[in-house]
């Protein structure tokens, strides 16, 4: 199994910034794509970016210019550095990956808890 561990959530003011990390940990043969997903109270979990093994970044509209997806594959992290942050972006922030256990065994899509990220004066 491949456990994901995110950090880096806490309370920010508006315009300021913050940086989620999340290791993944277990018996992991290969990791694919990587993701942040996003989802505010009363509503759908959304994807904020993800980034390629190859390290090929993608953005959700809100997330352009503002938000940077990062990946250290020896250390099996994605990061999501979050700047000018504003109170829509409040959310629990969950990390998901595509993994392998094994060579022979398909690629399956874990998640992680989350991190809570509150941006409020």
């Amino acid at each position: 199994q491949v456990q994901l561990v995110e950090s880096g959530g806490g309370l920010v003011q508006p315009g300021g910034s913050l940086r989620l990390s999340c290791v993944a940990s277990g018996r992991i043969f290969s990791i694919g794509a990587m993701a942040w997903y996003r989802q505010a109270p009363g509503k759908e979990r959304e994807l904020v970016a993800d980034i390629t093994d190859a390290g090929n970044a993608h953005y959700a509209d809100f997330a352009k210019g503002r938000f940077t997806i990062s990946r250290d594959n020896a250390k099996t992290t994605v990061y999501l550095q979050m700047n000018s942050l504003n109170a829509g972006d409040t959310a629990v922030y969950h990390c998901n990956v595509n993994a392998k256990i094994r060579s022979w065994l398909p690629t399956q899509n874990y998640w992680g808890q989350g991190t809570q990220v509150t941006v409020s004066s």
